[in-house]
Parts: C-alpha cells; structure tokens; sequence
C-alpha cells in the first residue's frame, strides 16, 4: 500500500497461448504429430473463439486491462487448449496410457510459453507451471526446469477424481513432488475444478458439478493433511485457489473434531473411532488447524460480503484476493467495485494484507518495485472505504451475486 492507493496482487489469473502457438514451445519431435492433431481439432470453448480470447497471450491488452481495473500485478494460471489435450488442461480428465506422453510434452511446451509470457512483464507475472501426477520423477524434474526458468508462480497440482487410476493425494507415492517443493520454496497450488470426476453433459450433470466441483477441489487440503506431507516436508505450502473461502473454518472445524476422535490420548477416554486412528497422530505431527496455520492459504477468487467478516478465522494472513481475469466469472472490469462492495469498512491495513501483501509474500512479488505502478493506477485507499451504492448493470462475476452460498462440508 502507498500512502493513499492500495496495490493489487490478483491471485487468480488465467493465460496461455493460441492453439498454434504452442508449436514452437514443443519438442521438434512432437512436431509432425501436432500439426495433425492441430488440424483436426475444434475448440470447445466459446470464451476461446471470442474476439476477446487473445486477452490470454496478448501481453500489452491484458497489462492495459489489469491496470484500468487498479491490478498491478497477477498469479497465472492455465486456461487456453496446450497441445494434444481435449480441452484446457484445467479441467481436462485425465490421460490414456496412450495419450500420456503427448500431454506431458504438452504442457511442457505451455510452461516455456509461460515462462516467456511472464518475462515479458518483469516482476509483475508469477506463472504457475502444469504437472501430470502419472509420472512423479517426471513431475520432478518439471519443477526444478519451470523454476530455473523463472516460473514463481508454484507448481499446479492436478487432482486425482474418483476413476484417474492415480494414487489418492494422501499417498506416500507422491513425497518426491512435495520433497522438491518445499526444497525449492514452491507454492504448490490446487485450483478450482481441477479434481472433479467426469460426469456427462447433461443438463443434471452440468447443474451436479456445478454442486460438487468445489467439494472436490477441497479434498486436497485433507488429504495433504492426514497424510502427513507437512510433517515430513515442513517447508511445504499449499493454495487452495477458485474454491471460495467461507467454508474454511467450519471444515478446519470438522478435521479437528475428526483428528480428535481418531487420535488416541493418554489424557482423555478412549473414543469409538480410536481403533481407526492407529498412527495418525505421528503421522500428522500436529492437528489440522495448526497444520492450516502453518502451512495452507487461499486464493480468494472475487471474495464476497459474507465471507469477509470470517477473515480472521481463516487467518488474516492467509487470504489472497484474485480476479479471476479474463473469465466472465471473473470481476474485471468491475474490480474496483467488487472490492468496495467485499470490503468497505474493514481497516485498511487489513485490506491491503489480503488485496496485495499475503500474495507478494506467498508468490515472491517485489511490493517495492510494483509501488511506482500503484501509486498511479491502484485503487485509492478512501475509494474502497465507501460502500457500494449499486451493482453495475453489466456485471457478470458471482462477487456482485446477493446473498451466499450456504457450504455443509
């Protein structure tokens, strides 16, 4: 924050390359399979087919856009089509044995694009580089490359829905990936969508995962947690990113009272659940909302009015604003009102923590170096104080939608 502007860190972003764009990021073995694959393929996804879609690679519209909505700075996720996938690798399901290979080579060929992309803005873009789960070595390596090339954004974890034939994410098998996460200070990122099970297109399965698509994305977080990654990897972080944040203390609450059934003690009677916790307690090392405080945050894609007044019980420091540009889910170009809307009255030194400085810490952002670009384009601190009057008629975010959505788990 300057002295009268706030600096804003987006924490949830989208980019990625036009389709034929990619081919120069592929190894030049790929490259004959690709143009056939590439030409046979149709896009899926209207946003993509837009007059608007180059939002994702057209590096000077995208900073000239983020800066008219008081934005200096953004975490990037995937979102265009990289080579050989289905659809965006965000929600893609996962690969065939067969298909394994060509996927992989893809998304390597997205986190070069990436890397590029965020050079082209100094300080101001933490990419977020593409993994598969099938091959941990594999995985491995590609953090340790992404992060020689200047990728700062973390690493993207893909999730293991019900039918991916992977190892659930509690299992041991994945301590490598977590093992060179914290090693390198890697956030390790878990997006909104990115675990949900296929479920068909119809109308009911549409309306079921826009339900559950969330729930799933959640599941991370438990099974890191009674897993005990964090006790064996201390330096690990895990951003929980697009899944909301008002359900975090009433989950924290259920693992902790799950933790305290299952975990023997010499100090209170033996439970009915105890015999099912057999080494749990030091296999975690510490309870699940000591584990949220010392290692969890969340991306607070376009927080709402209801869930602000529960920021301290998630943990003032924990929480990330994001935009979700260029999505129409997501506040721009309404974000300056979005956030007068979520958090007029809070104290300003609040404010400024969860709009900018949680992110800069998390994900490496230089506050001093963005301070100049603040200064002059981020929203004015005694704008944000006023509560907002009306909701702009255009507005298509679900930040401006009344009310709040009610989460049992």
């Amino acid at each position: 924050m300057t002295d009268d502007r706030y600096t804003v860190i987006s924490a949830d972003c989208h980019a990625g390359a036009d389709l034929l764009d990619y081919r120069p990021y592929l190894e030049s073995g790929y490259h004959e399979d690709f143009d056939a694959w590439a030409a046979a393929y149709v896009n899926p996804h209207e946003d993509l087919l837009a007059d608007t879609a180059d939002r994702n690679w057209n590096s000077a519209r995208r900073l000239a856009e983020l800066e008219a909505d008081g934005i200096v700075a953004e975490v990037v996720f995937p979102n265009t089509i990289p080579p050989f996938f289905p659809s965006a690798s965000l929600m893609a399901p996962a690969p065939t044995r067969t298909e394994f290979e060509q996927r992989w080579a893809g998304l390597r060929a997205h986190n070069r694009w990436l890397a590029d992309f965020c050079a082209e803005a100094p300080g101001r873009r933490a990419g977020v580089a593409q993994i598969l789960l099938h091959d941990v070595d594999e995985a491995v390596r590609e953090v340790r490359r992404t992060r020689e090339a200047g990728l700062t954004g973390g690493v993207m974890l893909p999730g293991t829905p019900p039918g991916s034939g992977l190892p659930e994410l509690h299992s041991g098998a994945y301590d490598p990936l977590w093992a060179v996460c914290a090693e390198l200070d890697v956030p390790v990122n878990h997006h909104g969508g990115s675990a949900s099970p296929p479920l068909g297109d119809e109308p009911a399965a549409r309306a079921v995962f826009m339900v559950e698509t969330t729930w799933f994305s959640h599941r991370a977080l438990w099974h890191l947690i009674f897993g005990g990654a964090f006790r064996r990897h201390p330096g690990l972080r895990l951003v929980l990113t697009e899944q909301g944040s008002g359900w975090i203390p009433g989950v924290l609450d259920m693992l902790d009272y799950y933790h305290g059934r299952l975990v023997a003690s010499a100090s209170r009677a033996a439970t009915a659940e105890a015999k099912f916790g057999v080494g749990l307690d030091e296999a975690m090392g510490d309870s699940p909302a000591g584990i949220w405080r010392d290692h969890c945050f969340v991306g607070a894609s376009f927080m709402r009015p209801h869930e602000v007044p529960l920021r301290h019980r998630i943990g003032l420091d924990k929480i990330m604003w994001g935009s979700d540009y260029p999505h129409d889910e997501g506040t721009h170009p309404h974000s300056r009102e979005a956030l007068r809307l979520a958090y007029a009255g809070v104290p300003a030194d609040e404010t400024a923590a969860m709009l900018g400085t949680n992110a800069a810490r998390v994900y490496g952002f230089d506050l001093a170096r963005l301070a100049p670009l603040a200064a002059r384009v981020g929203p004015r601190v005694s704008d944000l104080a006023e509560p907002l009057d009306e909701i702009p008629p255009d507005a298509t975010s679900p930040a401006f939608a009344p009310g709040g959505v009610v989460r049992v788990w």
